[in-house]
């Protein structure tokens, strides 16, 4: 049996860790029962958004320095996954999973499970390809049956930070005779957040891996996952996989819950995940609903054809500010007027995750 707790901090830049001090500190949180740590930065989520890397550097490091670890050792056992990019009224802000071992017998009753796993390291040729979709599938289906989660149903949100190609990983790649992908990098993200979320999608038998191809990556937009939520970095060359559900091998005193946006403003689908969660709620909330509500957990992204609900937006044309700092703006506030908090985890580019212009949603709340 497993118990797990959830904790959200506010951070006043991607290296206030005082939030997990203060947890410690007091005793509320065993550094060793950590198992992930989620955060949002303040960067600007593109390929050259270097506080995520910081942010992962600067909680590796105080763990490794207050468990008598290594970093390395730290790394095994916490999943670091950072997403940029906090526009909007989005407060940047750190999600801690934590995980202990306890005694007793399963119930009826279903309750928040997490598992966090880790791919292998990907060559760099193999960003964004099939190799990638069935390495994620793997590692997916190892995390189901660690967590205790028997039904694919009960997979209510996977978290994945994946890696994005550089310069120098495109000039490995072709040191060796191998071609990659794409070689604009900032393309490269859309490719490996893709490839990540349909490995997801082919573990859960959302789509069929024999309807999958590398030519279908960032083309068939009609095969996604429900569930899958990727980020792609700089900062790392495997994937870090973060997985939530509900199972009776669990006695938190959460649970977790999903829906689906169908586009960026697509505010009932926040409702329905809600209510999926365990909330009793119609249309919004009650304050004491709100209270009980951890975080919220949602993928953003311009629709591909530049409309919303039949109107003409500028995010894919604006030459200023990046389409995914647009969307992750425009998510963050649909949820923010609901939960009434600005403090939730929006994470933009939802290729392959949710129909084209949108993208799942979760809500951890207490029982």
């Amino acid at each position: 049996m497993m118990d797990v707790n959830v904790y959200k901090v506010e951070m006043a830049g991607p290296d206030d860790i005082s939030g997990l001090e203060k947890l410690i500190e007091f005793g509320e949180i065993d550094p060793k029962s950590i198992v992930a740590i989620l955060g949002k930065t303040e960067g600007n989520g593109c390929v050259n958004d270097f506080t995520r890397g910081f942010c992962t550097f600067v909680f590796r490091n105080y763990l490794a320095d207050i468990m008598g670890k290594t970093e390395e050792e730290v790394e095994k056992q916490v999943a670091f996954v950072m997403s940029g990019g906090t526009e909007g009224v989005m407060s940047p802000h750190a999600t801690i999973f934590t995980v202990d071992e306890v005694g007793g017998e399963a119930g009826d009753e279903k309750s928040l499970a997490v598992s966090v796993g880790f791919t292998r390291d990907f060559l760099p040729e193999e960003i964004g390809t099939m190799a990638m979709v069935k390495e994620v599938e793997r590692t997916v289906l190892e995390l189901m049956e660690t967590a205790g989660i028997e039904s694919r149903e009960d997979v209510h949100f996977v978290q994945i930070k994946c890696p994005l190609l550089t310069s120098d990983r495109i000039k490995d790649a072709k040191s060796r005779g191998k071609d990659v992908v794409v070689e604009d990098t900032y393309k490269s993200m859309g490719y490996s957040r893709g490839a990540s979320a349909l490995g997801v999608a082919v573990a859960l038998h959302e789509i069929e891996e024999s309807d999958l191809s590398d030519d279908s990556i960032l083309n068939d937009w009609s095969l996604y996952s429900t569930v899958a939520s990727t980020s792609a970095g700089v900062e790392l060359m495997n994937c870090e996989i973060i997985l939530m559900g509900n199972s009776k091998q669990s006695i938190s005193k959460y649970r977790i819950g999903h829906s689906v946006m169908e586009d960026a403003i697509d505010l009932e689908a926040v409702v329905e995940a809600m209510k999926d969660s365990g909330l009793d709620v119609d249309k919004l909330p009650s304050d004491e609903d709100r209270k009980r509500i951890v975080n919220v957990l949602a993928k953003a992204e311009a629709s591909p054809d530049g409309y919303v609900r039949g109107r003409r937006n500028t995010m894919l044309t604006d030459s200023d500010i990046n389409h995914t700092r647009h969307a992750r703006a425009v998510v963050n506030g649909v949820i923010a007027s609901i939960v009434g908090d600005p403090m939730v985890y929006v994470s933009g580019g939802a290729e392959h995750q949710g129909p084209a212009g949108g993208g799942p949603v979760a809500v951890i709340v207490e029982k």
